[in-house]
């Protein structure tokens, strides 16, 4: 079957845009070709700087023949509506409709018979009105017809339209359209400046290997792969290791057609600098890569460029460029870390006084002193240094001030360390500037010192329950502060480093932390969940009821909830398991709720655990019938006295029995225990459905077995509420 060759030829798109555009214009085609009923075998698009291509296989030359039936006027009807049927349907006469029987009488069935286009017409219809509606995030208008209405919107000026239809084993036809003046054809340019002649092309292969000889290579994966290959032998030659960026890698092959790898160097004395801020500086200015010393791991005063151009020299003109620019941007570098380290970082905190943080949470100064304070009350439940851990919150936020981090806002944080470690700090303080940040996602690495994350956690409780009470929480898709970040982050830090820690007790000091600082935006969001009172003379066990209890009507323990199921999911587990421990209530320590999710999902996979499900599911379900039916509930303990049978006893037995098993193994907080505890359940409540008939004659029976019922669901939320586990 036919093939079809698109390439849309412009100036300079820019990389950020190509994968994007490549893709749109990939799924722009085929959705249009399969609606028009030409399914195909494949598609693929590619992107250069100055060219989108796209090639789609296995066409059919033409549109199948579409055959529908009309129904039309009854049999008998006015003159006026049977020629309306007539012409509508195209037939001569209503010798050539069928009659159909219908209850409601016989009526005319038009059969229409259209038949389909050859696929090359469509194209030539569907693909100027792609191109006239492409989505370019931004585009412009050029040239003289711009001034005209309707004139073409793209990326850069487009100069040229190859597109050629045809079998592999025939010289393929133009598909014959024109945008904006712009006719379509099958004639290319390679090479802006190593071989901008044009080229005629037919098919895709012929396409890819002429563009090939003229020195652009069109798959951008293939000059991906051409410029990492020849960064590592470069740097290898020169006894150095390639410092590898996926995202620079990317940008970079989106800005050349005919990749050309090439080294320079610095003067060594800019190495005083961090690395950090050397690979930003090369990197963001330059989009060069950095290489090191493999043996030592630090940077070496060389970088890798990349350029679009064999040139006759070798290359030494455009090396000497960049070195000269680079070594500009340097300069400026090492000129701003040595001014920041000229000021103590406390010293700069009096400018924050000056900083909204945001216009309901107060000044960025405010932040830090609650921050200060809560990783105070965080510290010794997290194993940290009270001193150290307020020393870090203090200090951690001041780097945002520098010149360094004012020019590469990527080494926020980083820097604070730098600068902490130069003027004397101690190691783990030094290390919180940095970490309390982290994780900025699933990737990012999770802090282990303890003064680290007694900082990192008091810095994110902070950012949740400020824009929580301010109710700026995240909606659908939309989370502008990062607060399920936040969450996740939270989660990470406690999980991986098997901290114990009762969330809603820490969140309760933060919510008095906020009520404190006078912030009365916070204040006022507070109260609205838990309500005002006089904590002067208020206990604190019940101030953190009231808390809890807000944190609940809030959506916060619900949301922090959800944000737990995400993270176990990506670890393998049920989201249903975290809902049925959840439910008890009062489950604020996440790492007991994650080790109960852990065994009670190995529970569940067992036999036992599965039937035990079974059972329970269908004790509630009973409940559940008979209690709507009564109006009431069947809660309390049955009477012993009323049991006629052995299987009744023999379950009532078990469940005293499993209750204070399953209560003694999670009060000491061994779940695989209580879990085993449950499976002794199993037999006499598999044994009670199969003899005891639940709705006997003798009213007091069946409320007495009933109540049994209720006792099996009472047993089990020793562990989960088993009814929100899905079978």
């Amino acid at each position: 079957m036919p093939d079809l060759l698109l390439e849309l030829f412009s100036e300079e798109i820019p990389a950020r845009m190509q994968a994007k555009a490549a893709d749109d214009l990939r799924r722009m085609v085929t959705d249009k070709l399969v609606a028009e009923g030409l399914v195909y075998e494949g598609a693929k698009a590619f992107a250069t700087p100055r060219r989108l291509a796209l090639t789609v296989h296995g066409i059919p030359a033409r549109q199948p023949d579409l055959k529908t039936e009309r129904r039309g006027p009854k049999v008998g009807a006015p003159d006026a509506a049977v020629q309306g049927f007539l012409q509508a349907t195209g037939l001569k006469s209503l010798d050539e409709a069928k009659i159909q029987r219908d209850p409601k009488g016989d009526f005319y069935i038009g059969l229409i018979e259209k038949p389909g286009r050859d696929a090359i017409d469509v194209l030539a219809e569907i693909l100027p009105v792609i191109i006239r509606t492409f989505p370019w995030p931004k585009s412009m208008r050029w040239g003289a017809r711009s001034g005209k209405p309707g004139s073409l919107n793209w990326v850069r000026p487009l100069h040229a339209i190859t597109a050629t239809f045809g079998l592999e084993t025939e010289e393929p036809d133009v598909v014959k359209f024109a945008v904006d003046g712009i006719e379509s054809g099958q004639t290319t340019y390679g090479h802006r400046f190593l071989a901008p002649a044009p080229i005629n092309v037919r098919r895709f292969e012929d396409y890819e290997a002429k563009l090939l000889a003229a020195k652009v290579v069109l798959d951008p994966e293939r000059r991906k792969d051409a410029i990492l290959t020849d960064a590592k032998q470069l740097a290898f030659a020169q006894g150095l290791e390639l410092v590898e960026d996926q995202t620079l890698l990317d940008e970079v092959a989106g800005l050349v057609e005919w990749p050309v790898v090439l080294m320079g160097s610095f003067e060594p004395e800019f190495l005083k600098t961090p690395d950090e801020v050397i690979r930003a500086t090369i990197r963001n200015n330059q989009k060069c890569f950095v290489v090191r010393d493999s043996k030592t791991g630090k940077l070496a005063n060389k970088f890798i460029l990349v350029a679009n151009i064999e040139a006759t020299d070798g290359g030494k003109t455009i090396i000497a460029g960049n070195e000269r620019v680079i070594r500009a941007r340097l300069s400026d570098a090492k000129f701003f870390y040595e001014t920041d380290l000229k000021t103590k970082l406390e010293d700069r905190l009096p400018k924050f006084e000056q900083i909204v943080f945001h216009e309901k949470l107060g000044t960025q100064a405010e932040r830090i002193k609650r921050i200060e304070r809560l990783a105070a009350e965080i510290a010794p439940l997290v194993g940290a240094d009270v001193a150290k851990a307020m020393r870090a919150a203090h200090l951690a936020k001041t780097d945002l001030l520098t010149e360094v981090v004012g020019e590469f806002p990527e080494v926020q944080g980083l820097m604070g360390k730098y600068y902490a470690l130069a003027q004397g700090e101690d190691t783990s303080v030094a290390a919180a500037c940095e970490e309390h940040y982290k994780p900025q996602g699933p990737a990012d690495r999770v802090p282990t010192d303890p003064v680290s994350v007694a900082v990192a956690l008091a810095d994110k409780i902070d950012t949740l329950i400020g824009f929580w009470a301010i109710d700026e929480k995240p909606t659908g898709s939309k989370d502008p502060y990062a607060l399920r970040r936040a969450a996740l982050g939270m989660i990470r830090i406690l999980i991986s480093n098997n901290i114990r820690l009762h969330l809603w007790n820490v969140f309760s000091h933060a919510t008095t932390i906020y009520r404190d600082s006078g912030n009365v935006a916070v204040t006022e969001g507070i109260n609205s969940w838990i309500g005002e009172s006089d904590t002067t003379r208020e206990s604190v066990r019940d101030t953190v009821k009231r808390v809890v209890k807000g944190l609940g009507a809030s959506g916060l323990q619900e949301f922090f909830a959800d944000r737990l199921k995400v993270q176990l999911r990506e670890q393998g587990a049920r989201h249903d398991l975290v809902d049925a421990v959840f439910a008890l209530g009062g489950q604020d320590d996440l790492l007991m709720i994650v080790r109960r999710v852990e065994a009670l999902g190995k529970f569940l996979d067992s036999d036992d655990g599965k039937n035990l499900l079974a059972g329970t599911k269908r004790a509630s379900n009973i409940l559940a019938i008979e209690e709507k039916k009564d109006k009431r509930t069947f809660d309390g303990a049955p009477d012993a006295a009323l049991y006629s049978l052995p299987e009744e006893k023999a379950l009532a037995k078990a469940i005293d029995e499993v209750k204070a098993e399953a209560g003694a193994a999670v009060a000491r907080e061994d779940f695989a225990a209580a879990m085993s505890a449950m499976a002794k359940l199993r037999p006499p409540v598999d044994a009670f459905f199969d003899k005891v008939r639940v709705n006997d004659d003798d009213p007091k029976v069946r409320e007495n077995r009933l109540k049994l019922l209720n006792e099996i669901r009472s047993a089990t939320r020793a562990v989960a509420d088993f009814s929100k586990i899905q079978d």
